[in-house]
């Protein structure tokens, strides 16, 4: 064959290439943008649950089919208006609507009941709070370090809506030495 029988079928190739790319490109930027993220640890106020730099997959169309639930990792749009403002933060969902959410002697209360919290390594340092009652689409959160001033959450920002709330993190997929559900 001469170099002019080669060229149609090496540009065809190419060209199938391109294509494939770009719609696999097309097909993750949608699955990203509405079914699911991959998200950086940064700061450390989910420690010991998280670490900084871990990497998360975050699950961002459950909240469509079902409410945030007592215990599940989340992240959410920063809330705060000051100048230490973030994008996202992961927190915990401690009290979901309905709930009373009260800190006393340094313990977590949810609804007048004493929290058994076995991811944390401390008692609450910060100040306790008399109970909070959440209404209709209002949630508590918290960070798991629970030392003093580790963690910007409700008790700083005060409680957040669902619409604050962009996915639940399910698993933790980096270092792969790390890799387990949430």
């Amino acid at each position: 064959m001469n170099q002019e029988g080669l060229k149609p079928g090496w540009k065809a190739e190419l060209w199938d290439w391109i294509k494939t790319i770009v719609v696999v490109f097309v097909v993750m930027m949608l699955l990203n943008l509405f079914v699911f993220n991959l998200s950086m640890v940064k700061g450390q106020s989910m420690q010991p649950t998280l670490v900084e730099r871990e990497r998360l997959f975050v699950n961002k169309i459950i909240y469509d089919f079902s409410a945030p639930k007592k215990g599940e990792v989340v992240v959410l749009r920063d809330p705060s208006q000051d100048d230490s403002k973030k994008d996202f933060l992961v927190k915990r969902v401690i009290g979901v609507p309905g709930d009373v959410v009260e800190v006393k002697e340094h313990k977590l209360y949810l609804n007048g009941q004493l929290q058994q919290e076995d991811y944390i390594d401390v008692d609450i340092q910060d100040e306790d709070f008399a109970g909070i009652k959440l209404a209709e689409d209002q949630y508590f959160v918290m960070g798991d370090n629970r030392h003093l001033g580790e963690s910007k959450d409700s008790r700083y920002f005060g409680t957040v809506t669902s619409d604050l709330i962009v996915g639940r993190a399910e698993f933790i997929f980096w270092p792969i030495n790390k890799i387990r559900g949430l």
